[in-house]
């Protein structure tokens, strides 16, 4: 599975860490680190989790 995040369109809420802290990593404004990254498909719940707190949509989730 891979996570991307948009990061133009992160406005810095840090919902997605909130919630899953193990999958999304902020930086010290607050808005998210990453931009595109594998994650285990035991991960997944927890990235689909960030990504639906996520009031921008700036996450996507999905299979490679």
């Amino acid at each position: 599975m891979r996570v991307k995040v948009n990061r133009d369109a992160c406005q810095g809420n840090g919902r997605c860490a909130a919630v899953s802290p193990e999958i999304f990593k902020l930086d010290e404004l607050g808005y998210n680190i990453a931009g595109e990254f594998a994650i285990t498909e035991e991960a997944g719940e927890a990235a689909f989790r960030g990504a639906a707190e996520c009031p921008e949509r700036a996450i996507t989730v999905f299979f490679s």
